[in-house]
């Protein structure tokens, strides 16, 4: 008896096509689109870095890197940056077990080390300016204006974006939308620090000891 059977003829449940399956679930939908606005966002700042290499002695008989920056301030502000990044990932850890008061608490930490930040950025930039120290006055401070301010707007954001958040979670609670919106917020912050520390590096420790 032959028992070979053609594989063609062998009966096989038949799969759904893409257009019968229908869309991807949302979450797919959101993380996917996400992703592709982080990459964006690292390709503006790569550019921005590319810039600033380019420009960093082109001083014009102005100030240079070494002359202006603080590197206490600095290194307060960079502590200030890392430990938000910290206390986001325990935010993190706090949502996932739907720990509210722990939500809370954890994102207030990261909000005010987050605002610290910023102080010190904000100051940093009043005190170049006092001194003559503008946009204006040189390629090298130009690009670093915008290059250094174009991660604080975007620090910026984030703070606004988890009072919102906050705002949101406390009207809703823990739904599936309030949760992913947590969890794009955490990838931000946390590629601003990564950012940041390229930043530090590049800007202030090479402009310091130029």
């Amino acid at each position: 008896m032959n028992l070979t059977v053609a594989v063609g003829e062998v009966d096989r449940p038949s799969l759904p096509s893409t257009s019968q399956a229908g869309p991807a679930p949302k979450r797919i939908v959101v993380a996917y689109g996400f992703w592709i606005f982080l990459l964006s966002d690292v390709v503006m700042f790569a550019a921005l870095f590319a810039a600033y290499a380019v420009l960093a002695t082109a001083t014009a008989g102005g100030p240079t890197g070494a002359e202006l920056f603080n590197q206490v301030d600095v290194a307060i502000e960079t502590a200030c940056l890392l430990a938000s990044s910290y206390t986001c990932g325990l935010m993190s850890m706090a949502v996932g077990s739907r720990r509210r008061g722990a939500t809370y608490l954890t994102a207030a930490l990261t909000f005010a080390l987050g605002a610290a930040f910023l102080v010190f950025e904000l100051s940093e930039f009043t005190g170049m300016i006092a001194r003559g120290a503008t946009p204006q006055r040189s390629a090298f401070l130009s690009a670093f204006f915008t290059l250094v301010g174009c991660h604080g707007l975007h620090v910026s954001a984030g703070l606004i974006w988890l009072s919102v958040m906050m705002a949101q979670l406390a009207v809703k609670g823990f739904r599936p939308t309030v949760e992913r919106r947590l969890q794009c917020f955490s990838l931000f912050w946390h590629a601003l620090d990564i950012i940041w520390v390229g930043l530090f590096i590049v800007v202030y420790l090479m402009g310091i000891h130029s």
